[in-house]
């Protein structure tokens, strides 16, 4: 793999990951951009003792422009992209509207119970292939594990900047998702707090361990594999499973059967075996219905400062489809009371994603 770090017109670093030693990297971005925003501001909500960012900046980010527009194809004589080179494996770039940022502005007190400070950190986009037209389901497995050497090397990276407590790599897919671009892509948030579910999950880690004495993370992939109808797919190094207490519709979580803290730890026989688990599971989902189904793909990965021993690296993949021409919206109970109500038997779940799988 080549790395090749170079830089955009406004400063934001942008990194080629290559399968070829002999890519050419040295476009350049020639754009007359603006300036960049100042980070957002983080508020404190004493009431839930959670931190909310507020970045209005985003405003103004661009929304489902037409595929001849894309800004994450790369460039071409008549039109300047985020990427300025004709073609590209693999590329990560720092958000143009990013939630969080290390260029920092002046915060002010607003005054009540909640408390203000930066919003220290880093968004990054992570482009899976040069074709706007495909997703990540279709990417072959060599292309899948330079994924994963992008995401392995941003988490190493990011964990080291100081501020930064938690790293999350995710994709959002689909419409319905609420994505604003539809180029195969993704996202890195480098958070300045560790995140509320994360400190749910390793909550309930340590209370378990203090009881049990085992990690729960691995406790719960030991007995799914035991009992067998929840696992929709498996090889020797990764098992991927309908969680028994599912809130979303189609849910799979993918577990590696090593505990790591993150991607970064991953050997590189786990991340090769990865990918064509990973792409049959998510062709499963395209499957069950005959349309492109919108998903989360979401990387629970250990905080960088803490309880790292507690962590377990996995992803959990959720759809907000329950049927044809159906969706499960968040209403009264999961939006105001964050209690779940799932249409979807998790079991049932199970056996028409393995039904879907490519054997």
């Amino acid at each position: 793999m080549k790395r090749t770090i170079t830089h955009l017109a406004d400063g934001r670093e942008l990194i080629y990951f290559d399968r070829s030693d002999d890519a050419d990297r040295g476009a350049i971005d020639r754009r007359p951009l603006d300036p960049r925003p100042v980070a957002s501001e983080l508020r404190y909500d004493p009431l839930t003792e959670e931190w909310i960012a507020v970045a209005g900046h985003r405003q103004t980010r661009t929304f489902m422009p037409p595929a001849d527009e894309c800004p994450l194809c790369p460039s071409t004589d008549t039109r300047a992209s985020e990427i300025p080179a004709r073609d590209y494996d693999v590329v990560v770039f720092e958000n143009r509207f990013p939630s969080f940022s290390m260029n920092l502005g002046t915060y002010q007190d607003v005054g009540g119970l909640s408390e203000v400070r930066p919003g220290v950190g880093r968004c990054e986009v992570v482009c899976f292939t040069s074709e706007h037209s495909s997703s990540f389901s279709r990417l072959s497995d060599a292309q899948v594990e330079l994924v994963m050497e992008a995401w392995a090397d941003r988490t190493a990276e990011l964990s080291a900047i100081d501020g930064v407590e938690q790293v999350f790599c995710f994709e959002n897919r689909g419409e319905e998702i609420g994505i604003t671009l539809t180029h195969p892509h993704g996202q890195i948030y480098a958070y300045p707090y560790v995140t509320p579910r994360t400190k749910l999950q390793l909550g309930a880690a340590a209370r378990h361990a203090a009881r049990q004495g085992g990690n729960l993370f691995a406790d719960v992939l030991a007995g799914e594999r035991a009992a067998g109808t929840r696992v929709v797919a498996a090889n020797e190094l990764w098992t991927a499973f309908v969680p028994a207490a599912a809130r979303w519709p189609f849910e799979v979580h993918v577990y590696p059967h090593r505990q790591v803290p993150d991607l970064a730890a991953l050997s590189e026989e786990e991340r090769a075996a990865f990918a064509p688990l990973y792409t049959s599971v998510l062709r499963a989902l395209d499957g069950m219905f005959g349309v492109a189904m919108p998903y989360v793909s979401a990387w629970h990965q250990a905080p960088v400062r803490q309880d790292r021993e507690l962590g377990y690296l996995h992803l959990e993949l959720f759809s907000i489809r329950r049927a044809p021409g159906k969706l499960k919206y968040l209403a009264g109970s999961e939006s105001a009371m964050g209690a779940f109500v799932n249409d979807v038997l998790p079991e049932e779940a199970a056996r028409l994603l393995r039904s879907q799988v490519d054997h």
